[in-house]
């Protein structure tokens, strides 16, 4: 992906105007932090996160028609100029120690987020294409957040070095730590340049006009909530970032008061260095994210993603010691990481290119009503004296339906990624001939058998779930029963086998790949057993083929029935390689199978 031509430059592009808004907000927020204290601490907070958001929701429609009608590198581009005259304004306002207008400069710079938001997030798909778009999207992800680490550490640091204790009010903090805002400039100044350098990835012009009666008249409102809401995978996705990013932000703005009032923390070094932890896990979740995501976006990190950061929101109260806090933050970031990268990619994967600025826009406009309402919602309950432990209790609340509505929708998802994480901690796998398994149609996967893993190995490239064959006693295991059946798993007895291989057929009519393990146990000597023909009773009047399959390396390990005895062999990572063959008559009997899987051995198999 990074040789792709404008990725770096995008990439900085990214980082600087995420770094440049953050560093604002940073010194207005400390400032604020350093004169005020109490419900009011909160309340001002939670202000200037609104400020940040309102823009989002005011230019929802033009922010979109821009990114469909005009190239999305220009928007960028002319968005970098407009923050260059920003700063400007900023930097004037430090000097002459002008709170309310550098508090007012937070909306004009959130403004220009807006109006650059669809376009910044619609490149992507543009730039990668859908081959790289989990890749891609977490690279921006990480990068995004890279930022704001930076812009957290980098800025506060330079605020408490130009602060102190003499100074009384907001005007006089301002003043002390104007030369700050050169930097915000100088951002700006290189973020232009680079801007200017990305390529134009739009393949059409657009011939499209703004009406501005049809704006204010809400009429494009209407129009665009209906685009946005015709797919449900998409406006699902949508409400799922929305809810996700609600409870973050939430969090985010009682944290500083939690710390000061509970544990008795006043310095804005140690405060933002906990939350900036969550910033570091972003970007271990976003890479983890892209990683799990090789062979198509892996939706079931949503649920995972969901079920551990409510986890984490209900610990936070009952964490006394910025210490632990530290770590409980960073885990909080991975879970973020895992929800985020998968939720953007599928909503820019399934948007037609043609609506995509649109969508992306919609996006940005649902997400920030979501986190606008709760932040009203808490600077109503701080300014009544709520106290910020209930508020992470009702945080977690909204995190527990979020993992509801993300597992309903991503069970079976979720299962696997699990497996896929728990198993890719001793194993490193490597899949060879993935284009011979069909992507449309049906077919049946015939493999050896040598570990207990090998029906997770199978299944792990593929976004399809493969229909297993497998023994009704295991079938029913108590833990597992829920799983084998949401996964559409095929239960097979002796008693019972034709009505198995009747149901099996019946999927393969249906166009959906049956996978069977035909030895009928695992081996306990790495060698090929005899076939079972039990498959055979499938009829071949499907369309579709046998893939024969062949693991290699598993054998020896923990979970297989033969381990060597060597202690060495426990902490070494294995490699494991999965071949899938040339497709092959549906008609083939199992000596012939069995033949083709043994020739697959004796070429492939590490010796």
């Amino acid at each position: 992906m990074y040789k792709i031509v404008g990725i770096i430059n995008y990439i900085v592009v990214i980082f600087l105007n995420a770094f440049t808004d953050l560093g604002h907000k940073i010194i207005i927020q400390n400032t604020i932090f350093k004169v005020y204290d109490g419900d009011m601490l909160v309340v001002l907070t939670a202000v200037i996160n609104a400020l940040i958001l309102l823009p989002f929701i005011l230019i929802f429609s033009p922010s979109g028609f821009l990114a469909d009608r005009f190239p999305k590198n220009k928007i960028m581009e002319y968005s970098s100029v407009f923050a260059i005259v920003i700063t400007l304004a900023i930097t004037y306002s430090y000097y002459n120690g002008l709170f309310v207008v550098a508090f007012i400069m937070t909306f004009m710079l959130a403004l220009q987020s807006a109006i650059y938001g669809p376009a910044k997030y619609g490149y992507i798909k543009e730039l990668v294409g859908e081959k790289y778009i989990s890749s891609g999207n977490a690279a921006i992800q990480a990068t995004t957040t890279v930022a704001i680490l930076g812009g957290i550490i980098f800025y506060t640091v330079l605020f408490e070095g130009r602060y102190n204790d003499t100074l009384e009010n907001e005007g006089q903090i301002l003043k002390a730590i104007a030369p700050i805002g050169w930097l915000l400039v100088a951002s700006s100044i290189i973020e232009w340049f680079y801007a200017s350098k990305l390529p134009n990835k739009m393949k059409e012009a657009s011939t499209r006009t703004f009406k501005l009666k049809r704006y204010l008249s809400g009429a494009y409102l209407k129009k665009n909530m209906k685009m946005i809401t015709r797919k449900r995978e998409i406006f699902d996705a949508i409400i799922a970032l929305s809810l996700f990013w609600s409870i973050s932000q939430v969090v985010l703005a009682i944290f500083g008061e939690y710390a000061k009032s509970n544990l008795g923390v006043t310095n804005t070094i140690y405060v933002q260095g906990v939350m900036a932890l969550a910033g570091i896990g972003i970007v271990v979740g976003s890479v983890l994210a892209s990683k799990y995501s090789k062979y198509y976006i892996n939706l079931g990190l949503v649920g995972l993603g969901a079920s551990g950061l409510t986890v984490v929101v209900f610990l936070v109260p009952f964490v006394d010691s910025m210490v632990v806090l530290a770590p409980l933050f960073m885990l909080f970031g991975v879970f973020s990481g895992f929800l985020m990268v998968p939720l953007n990619a599928r909503i820019q994967l399934l948007s037609p290119r043609v609506h995509l600025g649109i969508i992306l826009a919609g996006n940005n406009f649902i997400q920030n009503i979501f986190m606008f309402t709760f932040l009203a919602l808490t600077t109503v309950f701080a300014y009544n004296g709520m106290d910020t432990e209930i508020l992470f209790y009702l945080m977690g609340m909204v995190g527990l339906y979020l993992s509801f509505m993300t597992l309903k929708h991503y069970f079976v998802e979720t299962f696997w990624a699990k497996m896929l994480i728990i198993s890719s901690l001793r194993h490193k796998y490597v899949y060879h001939g993935l284009q011979n398994v069909p992507t449309d149609s049906g077919a049946l996967l015939l493999c050896n058998h040598v570990s207990w893993l090998d029906w997770i190995i199978l299944q792990l490239p593929f976004k399809r779930h493969l229909n297993y064959m497998m023994e009704k006693d295991i079938y029913n295991w108590p833990f597992f029963h829920t799983f084998f059946k949401k996964g559409e798993a095929i239960p097979i007895s002796s008693r019972a086998s034709k009505d198995a291989f009747k149901e099996a057929h019946k999927r393969l009519l249906d166009e959906k790949l049956v996978a069977i393990f035909p030895e009928g146990q695992i081996s306990t000597d790495g060698k090929l057993t005899k076939f079972r023909r039990g498959y055979e009773l499938i009829p071949s009047d499907y369309d579709g083929s046998i893939i024969p399959v062949f693991i290699d390396g598993v054998f020896g390990s923990l979970f297989s029935r033969y381990k060597k005895s060597s202690k060495k062999y426990f902490w070494k990572r294995r490699v494991i390689h999965v071949y899938y063959g040339t497709p092959i008559s549906n008609g083939t009997n199992a000596q012939e199978v069995r033949e083709v899987i043994q020739m697959m051995k004796d070429k492939y198999e590490t010796k």
